[in-house]
């Protein structure tokens, strides 16, 4: 059972803390004991923990005592001791670390902190802490040159600097939807209260509560964060000072995103199985293994299937917002049919779901569970809901109710609606439990529900998890992945859903998705066309959408849409592996798939607003065309050089560009100095072996790749079952030199050769390599069947200037 106590959701006033309620000033008691020291003030008991060199956790209680350790936001508390130079005078203590100096100055109590050379990163002002009865709130001084980007999945702004905001787990509510639950300005899906400052620091405010940040809207000189609770302020301090590093170490301290199978790269496909809200009675297994069948015929690309609401049964206390674990009775034999798609060579197929258990004409898991406690109470009677904070209820459900499903073919669920708990639910008019302490649990509900799915299913799949669920907070990255939620298939939706992409990806959570052409009403055929191509581009690719009786599948929409989803597809194959090389890199080191261009060039004031282009991973620059009939877009390229992927035509950076956008083409530019492995397209991922990679190498002064490769499924990477193939090329001024080396590591790859395409604008003099041509169309120098698992030196002579 979960007993730590975590602050209350409820909404509150920043402007509401009286003078009397700060911190005070020191008092008396400091000490040390390991890596924390301790001070006494007039109004506090203080703790101030050094975690590593570069972070450091501050904790102000009132109550003199400190809630303890809780599992589901931070994963790292044990801390190597470290070395700290403390010293006192009359004024303040000072501590220094290899990377940090920290001031805390006595009289009032405030903290300030420099770099260890000595320049300021971050200061408080005399009123810096408050405790007020169960809120707290901490003040700091916005720098002139400061600007804020994080605080999770946001579909509003991208810089933060100027505005205020509310986190709490939920979206719009009201009527009518356009201004209700379709407002950008109020979608909380998967808020995390963390950002990064373009000082070099980051803040992870250390609490489920509901928070209010404001970030330079009240006072231009001053930035804030609350929360309600019981008196207590837990935040860390991260230093970078590149946004890389914050995310490498916040990911550190709140979880990485393991590595999801190789097959979940590819495409996932969503369906209502013939029928959505009111027409539940056309859902059918035939309508599903009809889809399943088509999308090979046409020869599209695809990985993953999954059922949403309607193949279950409306239950009799909860409706469509609960789950029996019973078909709908149009499905005769779900069991044929899971066997039919896996025959199809559906790598994955996966199941919606609600946490609220209902009875349903067979199986009555309610009344069960509730009977034996494994609900969480509402009213002081047995709820709905199971209690995922209790380890006993997550393995009663998995065992009598998630098996039901799991033990025909089910491999996952889609985790909905965990929202609901403490909260109003989207889909009933029920609330859920709303005692103090259910409020308390309501942000941090959603990555309880996804770990049991996720790790449940990845015991009993002998595979790698993979759970996809709507909401999330911080640490929802260890239980991937999270989709954007419902937003409508129209422009004005289009880019603020690319916004939370860039900003979930901000805060941590590298594994992200949407409805390609949006979830809900027709989309007319060039919204559909543009959003699929973002959404080929997207770290998780997934079409899923309810327009009855047409949903979101590419033959809707026309022959052109359909050819250029398909193009697209084949396109998101082929760069398989350079986004799984990407997705272990994430799992090393917390950098997301999606990246707002601030988090390569946080010095770059002009990439501070730009919300409609992103690096995918770290050579790959995509640009959505997000207005409706555009024939050009403006296109930002920072520093250094960029190729037009289409044309190969080389731009110098730090320009502004006016692109051509024909709607079968989505601008693109590769960054130069890149080596992207790609493969020949699949059908599926393990339609063959593949044992022939392409190096598309981009040449800059110089370039580098570790191609990382293991086995796609198993949990053996984690024990170092993986090999690195290290690629290097180098330009100068008559040359370019490319080096192989034999792979390391050891996972024995059935890669056997690798095919070179040169990027290069003139044919070269000379190549050390036997198999090698020139194609003066597309200035691509092909250097083919070079040995993988040898040493390779490769030199092309020309004039590289």
């Amino acid at each position: 059972m979960f007993r730590t106590i975590i602050t209350l959701c409820t909404a509150f006033c920043i402007g509401s803390f009286a003078a009397q309620a700060q911190v005070g000033s020191y008092q008396q008691d400091f000490s040390r004991k390991g890596n924390i020291f301790y001070f006494t003030t007039t109004q506090a008991r203080v703790q101030l923990e050094f975690c590593t060199a570069a972070m450091f956790r501050v904790r102000m209680s009132r109550s003199g005592t400190f809630a303890p350790d809780e599992p589901w936001m931070v994963v790292q508390y044990q801390w190597a001791e470290l070395p700290v130079q403390a010293t006192e005078t009359g004024e303040a203590f000072q501590f220094r670390t290899a990377a940090l100096q920290i001031v805390v100055n006595k009289k009032p109590f405030n903290i300030n902190v420099y770099t260890a050379d000595g320049k300021l990163l971050s200061e408080e002002p005399a009123d810096g802490a408050a405790l007020s009865g169960d809120t707290t709130l901490c003040r700091k001084t916005l720098q002139p040159d400061e600007h804020f980007f994080g605080f999770g999945e946001r579909m509003d702004f991208l810089d933060r600097r100027g505005k205020k905001l509310q986190l709490n787990v939920g979206r719009g509510a009201g009527m009518p939807h356009i201004t209700g639950a379709y407002n950008v300005l109020a979608a909380n899906y998967s808020p995390i209260p963390f950002f990064m400052s373009t000082r070099g620091y980051g803040i992870f405010l250390h609490t489920s509560a509901a928070t209010e940040w404001d970030m330079g809207s009240t006072r231009p000189d001053q930035y804030s964060f609350a929360s309600q609770g019981k008196g207590e302020l837990d935040y860390y301090f991260i230093y970078g000072p590149r946004f890389a590093g914050i995310l490498e170490q916040y990911t550190a301290l709140t979880g990485r995103s393991p590595l999801m199978p190789l097959f979940a790269m590819g495409l996932h496909v969503g369906t209502y199985s013939g029928g959505t809200w009111g027409h539940e009675q056309l859902t059918s297994a035939a309508y599903v293994l009809a889809l399943a069948r088509r999308f090979r015929e046409l020869g599209i690309p695809v990985d993953l299937l999954f059922l949403d609401s309607t193949w279950r049964l409306f239950g009799k206390n909860g409706g469509k917002g609960a789950t029996s674990f019973e078909w709908r009775e149009t499905f005769h034999n779900p069991r044929a049919m899971m066997d039919s798609l896996y025959a199809l060579h559906y790598n994955m197929v996966g199941l919606h779901i609600r946490p609220r258990l209902d009875n349903g004409l067979h199986n009555h898991l309610l009344d069960s569970a509730a009977a034996l406690g494994y609900t969480y109470p509402e009213n002081g009677q047995p709820g709905e809901f199971v209690n995922f904070f209790d380890s006993t209820a997550v393995s009663w459900w998995w065992q009598n109710a998630a098996m039901k499903v799991a033990r025909i073919g089910a491999k996952f669920f889609k985790t909905d609606e965990g929202s609901a708990f403490g909260h109003l639910a989207n889909e009933s008019n029920k609330t859920g439990p709303t005692d103090e302490k259910a409020r308390a649990l309501h942000n941090v509900f959603p990555i309880a529900y996804a770990k049991g799915a996720y790790e449940n299913f990845a015991a009993y799949n002998h595979l790698r998890g993979m759970n996809h669920t709507r909401e999330g907070y911080a640490g929802i990255q260890r239980y991937p992945f999270i989709f954007a939620g419902d937003w409508p298939s129209e422009w004005q939706y289009f880019e603020p859903v690319i916004k939370a992409g860039l900003n979930i990806g901000l805060s941590g959570v590298g594994y992200w998705s949407h409805c390609m052409g949006g979830f809900e009403h027709p989309a007319d055929p060039e919204l559909y066309i543009r959003w699929c191509q973002f959404g080929m581009l997207s770290p998780v690719a997934m079409v899923f959408g309810m327009d009855h009786p047409g949903y979101k599948e590419p033959w809707n929409y026309g022959k052109e849409a359909q050819a250029i989803f398909k193009q697209y597809a084949c396109l998101r194959y082929q760069l398989l592996p350079y986004l799984y090389n990407h997705a272990y890199e994430m799992y090393t080191t917390g950098m997301p798939l999606m990246r707002a261009l601030v988090l390569d060039y946080q010095d770059d004031v002009n990439v501070y607003n730009i919300t409609d282009q992103y690096l995918l991973g770290s050579s790959l620059m995509v640009c959505p065309v997000t207005q409706k009939g555009a024939a050009t877009r403006t296109v930002y390229l920072p520093q250094g050089r960029w190729i037009d992927y289409w044309t190969g035509k080389i731009y110098p950076g730090k320009q502004y560009l006016n692109v051509l956008t024909p709607l079968d083409q989505i601008p693109l530019f590769i960054k130069a100095g890149s080596i992207i492995p790609t493969q020949a397209p699949l059908q599926y991922v393990g339609e063959r072996i593949i044992d022939t990679l392409t190096l598309d190498i981009y040449p800059g002064d110089s370039a580098s790749c570790r191609l990382y490769t293991d086995d796609g499924k198993s949990l053996l990477y984690q024990q170092g079952q993986f090999a690195i193939t290290s690629i290097h090329s180098q330009t100068s001024k008559d040359n370019i030199v490319i080096t192989i080396q034999p792979a390391t590591g050891p996972y024995h790859s059935p890669l056997k050769t690798f095919e070179l395409k040169v990027h290069l604008a003139e044919k070269p003099q000379a190549v050390s390599a036997a198999k090698w041509q020139y194609d003066a169309a597309a200035k691509v120098l092909y250097i083919r069947d070079v040995p993988a698992g040898t040493e390779n030196r490769i030199t092309i002579q020309g004039n590289y200037q």
